[in-house]
């Protein structure tokens, strides 16, 4: 019996994406709305608007580009985790280095991946992330 409710949802998932390349950046939100469970709440393009702009949006993941413009995705991260606990990040990288990974896990990262993965790999590791799941692929 239905109950005039209408169909049943599964939770959105908000995401914030930090990106500084103008295409790339379009094109990671334009594949995640394509997503019925996931909605990108903001976009900014340098470190130093991660914060501010999840503070204000209140994203569930924060996906970051390590090499941001003004601060760099490692430190919004880290800055992130202390102003607002509740966001899991996941950090994107073009090059997979030892020593970011480190830093990655230390600025309490949930999820450390490469720019050159697949999109559905990149779209399951933000779900995962957001059901509190850690995950590194390289």
């Amino acid at each position: 019996m239905d109950c005039g409710r209408g169909p049943s949802r599964a939770p959105v998932t908000r995401i914030l994406v930090a990106e500084d390349v103008d295409d790339l950046r379009g094109t990671l939100v334009a594949l995640l709305e394509l997503e019925d469970d996931l909605e990108v709440v903001a976009a900014p393009a340098s470190g130093d608007r991660v914060v501010p702009a999840a503070l204000h949006h209140r994203p569930d993941v924060a996906v970051i580009d390590i090499g941001l413009p003004r601060v760099d995705g490692l430190t919004a991260a880290a800055e992130l985790r202390r102003r607002l606990p509740g966001c899991r990040t996941l950090i994107l990288t073009g090059l997979p280095r030892p020593g970011n990974l480190q830093r990655a896990l230390a600025a309490g990262a949930s999820a450390f991946l490469t720019k050159d993965g697949p999109a559905d790999e990149l779209i399951d590791a933000i779900r995962r992330v957001a059901r509190g799941e850690q995950l590194i692929a390289l």
